[in-house]
């Protein structure tokens, strides 16, 4: 990632507007590659159009004069690794060395327009296009090569940025020395094809992802690292809870503390200092009355809640004659799910540093929607927005809450009321308040077998949990599938958390899959299989009971097994796990975690296997532990003292992941699948381990003993 220390003389406008040869200056010396956007429905022309550049191009890519090459995306990295993956691909379809690629990242004023950076969407739409204009840029190379050389491009070779006579390695050319100088926009009338997989040196290895040094070392930027000439750092006036209105104020008590600056437009009021503990203290004297709406729910009646509001409804699945099913089956199983708010809880909270230079708002700002940001930012400023500039940085961590980024927009407006750089980061406390959570959800399943243990009715009505990863891969013939949402549902803000929803609705489905099972007297794997015929659940299926060994293992004393199948983002995960079960404190210890991922083709394994165990290490927070305790728009939970993120001795002593050799087929994501399947998987086992049927995330130790105690 480019060095961001040097922070104030590279400021430069957006170029919104501009024609391309005014955007190349910006770019410097060397070629820079148009891909055609209309070849790439995914992306779709509204890019292009976005950034008011000329219709038929994108500029994804640059070869410098002495050779380096940047990638330019719209894209950030919040510690999935895309910042390898990205350049992997790139560099394969060059044919450089992967270590000379470098990411520009999330900049507004260099990249490509992005939605943002969330679905686990960059390598599954992203990625045909950058490889596009990758094999695009070796095409030109090679073909400026041979003019240089004065010999056929089809006797030309390329390996590590040298273009090489075949007949004689002695003849060749460098890409820096073909762009020396140069500053050059070409595009090619027929595309050139891609690599084959069987042509593939890079793509497919597993890398060590480039930010490793930086950020083991601390050497990584984020957005509270930016220091600025006469910064200043924020404190903002809050509400005592959600919906609180403010009646009066006085903020002479801050006002008399040295060095302190009251910043204030109508009922937004921030204190600035240079140091961020005395703003902290100053904001915390401030004496303001509010009006506090009266709670009209809280944590334990906000099931009874959902089922009464919840009145729009919007069937996405349906087969079959459910009446028919209904008198078809041997046996019907209702049940009832719950799912709890969970929050994002990342280690770096919402931070922005804000400077106005030279008309321009200049932002550093932890957000996962840098483009977004910056219309957010322009409209609340009344603004161009080719006058504010999203720079680019390192995200912390994002999971979905950084969406979001209401801090930039305080950022910026303090910092333009103030005249001053200023630097906001939230406080742990502003973090759980401002959260937009997970929703907490209900489920209600009703499911019907036959007597030869196969499933022929499935009607599911999902409240508040939307209709993510509620996909029905098993083959039954009387089904439906129902999403339910409504008005004034909940107190607070809720959002995108890492696959939205869709392990609220594998929990239901998988766990009424295993109750079935069991009724049926079948083992659960064996149900699965005679209950689907969907190639890719089949493979995976397979491949992760081979690996686990699952005809072989038996639950015996307190220790079980169970399993779980999910679809996200393009992938197929099966994951199953050895749990241990204190009957006498209703510990639950996950001992060993098997997962098996059709992903198609795998750019960077040991990345993919990162993010895998990335997810089973984030699942076992929502499984066993991470819960909203509220009271209406009265936020509980302020820090980790309460809210119980996954601690190091909740991690399986043993991960152990598949991933499906499929070369010839698309990519899929890989940032979210494996997340789903955690909390189901675990319940089925803890069922095994002690005949305790959870039905409740999350599966605290007291609603463990719960179960136990219903026999």
């Amino acid at each position: 990632m480019k060095d961001t220390t040097d922070i104030v003389k590279e400021v430069t406008l957006p170029p919104t507007g501009i024609n391309r040869r005014d955007f190349m200056k910006r770019l410097g010396a060397g070629i820079t590659i148009a891909v055609a956007l209309s070849d790439f429905k995914s992306l779709g022309a509204t890019v292009a159009q976005r950034r008011e550049l000329p219709s038929d191009w994108n500029a994804f890519l640059r070869v410098a004069e002495d050779g380096s090459v940047f990638c330019y995306t719209g894209k950030i990295e919040m510690g999935q690794g895309i910042i390898t993956s990205l350049a992997q691909m790139l560099a394969e379809e060059l044919d450089v060395d992967v270590y000379k690629v470098k990411m520009v990242m999330g900049d507004t004023v260099l990249c490509p327009y992005d939605a943002g950076t969330w679905g686990s969407l960059t390598t599954r739409f992203f990625g045909p296009p950058l490889r596009a204009a990758a094999a695009e840029a070796r095409a030109i190379l090679v073909e400026m090569a041979s003019e240089r050389l004065d010999v056929p491009v089809d006797r030309l070779r390329v390996e590590d940025g040298i273009v090489f006579d075949v007949r004689d390695r002695n003849k060749n050319v460098s890409y820096a020395v073909l762009t020396e100088g140069k500053q050059i926009v070409r595009s090619l009338k027929e595309k050139p094809p891609l690599k084959k997989p069987s042509e593939f040196t890079v793509i497919g290895e597993p890398m060590l992802r480039s930010d490793s040094r930086l950020k083991v070392t601390g050497e990584a930027k984020y957005s509270a690292d930016i220091r600025l000439p006469g910064m200043l750092y924020a404190a903002i006036l809050r509400p005592p809870v959600h919906g609180a209105k403010m009646v009066s104020v006085d903020t002479s008590p801050a006002e008399q503390i040295p060095g302190v600056e009251i910043v204030r437009d109508g009922d937004f009021i921030a204190v600035l200092h240079a140091f961020p503990e005395t703003a902290m203290t100053a904001v915390n004297r401030i004496e303001a009355e509010w009006d506090i709406p009266e709670a009209q729910f809280d944590d334990k009646t906000i099931f009874d809640h959902f089922l009464k509001v919840g009145t729009d409804r919007r069937v996405i699945h349906e087969k079959g004659d459910r009446e028919q099913g209904r008198a078809s089956a041997r046996q019907i199983i209702i049940t009832e799910f719950r799912d709890s708010y969970v929050a994002h809880a990342p280690i770096e909270t919402h931070t922005a540093t804000a400077v106005m230079q030279d008309e321009t708002m200049v932002i550093w700002g932890s957000t996962q929607t840098p483009f977004g940001s910056q219309g957010q930012v322009a409209r609340a400023l009344n603004m161009p927005l080719e006058k504010v500039h999203i720079k680019e940085i390192f995200t912390g961590g994002g999971f979905g809450g950084k969406a979001t980024t209401p801090q930039m927009v305080e950022a910026a407006r303090i910092a333009k009321l103030s005249g001053k750089p200023v630097q906001l980061t939230w406080s742990r406390d502003e973090e759980f308040f401002y959260d937009t959570y997970h929703s907490a959800a209900v489920i209600k399943v009703e499911s019907g077998i036959d007597d030869n243990g196969k499933i022929i009715l499935y009607d599911s009505d999902i409240y508040f949990a939307g209709g993510r990863a509620a996909e029905i891969f098993y083959e039954i013939p009387h089904h439906r599938v129902t999403v339910i949402s409504g008005r004034d549902a909940h107190a607070f803000a809720t959002g995108p958390w890492r696959a939205p929803g869709a392990h609220t609705n594998v929990f239901a489905r998988e766990c009424q899959i295993d109750i079935m099972a069991h009724a049926a007297g079948m083992d659960p794997y064996e149900f699965r299989l005679r209950n689907t015929n969907n190639p890719r659940v089949l493979r995976t299926l397979k491949a992760a009971a081979e690996k686990f060994g699952w005809a072989n293992r038996r639950s015996s004393g307190g220790h079980g097994r169970g399993m779980a199948v999910g679809f996200d983002s393009g992938t197929y995960v099966v994951m199953m796990c050895e749990v241990e079960v204190d009957e006498r404190t209703g510990r639950v210890q996950v001992l060993r975690v098997v997962t098996a991922q059709d992903m198609g083709l795998v750019i960077n394994p040991q990345g993919a296997i990162i993010q895998v165990e990335g997810c089973i290490n984030m699942g076992m927070g929502y499984a066993f532990s991470e819960e909203l305790y509220f009271n209406g728009g009265d936020i509980r939970v302020k820090n980790f003292d309460r809210y119980d993120i996954t601690k190091f001795s909740m991690i399986p002593a043993k991960l152990e992941t598949v991933l499906l050799d499929l070369p010839d087929e698309p990519p899929q994501g890989g940032g979210e699948p494996a997340i789903v399947t955690v909390g189901a998987m675990i319940g089925n086992a803890i069922f095994d381990a002690c005949g305790a049927r959870m039905l409740r995330l999350p599966m605290t130790p007291e609603r463990v003993l719960e179960e136990l105690q219903k026999g």
